[in-house]
């Protein structure tokens, strides 16, 4: 099982980004996907997920400037992120929703800043 997050980088206040994450060693159109992220200091927090049906469900803080969305021909999912904050600035991962939690990727980092 491999996820493996991209895109990631440094974007200043209002901006926008869009990170990708590719997986392997799963059913990915079997599986509810989700993003995660952690900021420094604190806890890694769910914050988008997608089910295998193409419902999404987000955390109040990114609902409605991060959308969500999948591939299954790619095994890919997305996460298009718009008016970016500076609390956004954390290292973005995906997983499975709920997570494999012996299986995350490295993560991508985003940073928010002027």
């Amino acid at each position: 099982v491999q996820f493996v997050e991209s895109g990631g980088g440094l974007v200043q206040p209002g901006g926008s980004l869009r990170v990708s994450c590719a997986t392997s060693g799963i059913p990915f159109r079997l599986n509810d996907m989700g993003w995660y992220r952690q900021a420094p200091g604190k806890q890694r927090e769910w914050i988008a997920d997608v089910s295998i049906i193409g419902n999404t469900d987000y955390a109040d803080s990114v609902k409605g400037r991060f959308t969500i969305s999948r591939d299954n021909a790619k095994s890919t999912v997305y996460l298009q992120m718009n008016s970016l904050k500076p609390e956004d600035t954390a290292v973005y991962s995906c997983n499975t929703q709920p997570p494999m939690n012996d299986f995350w990727g490295q993560g991508t980092q985003v940073t928010v800043s002027s």
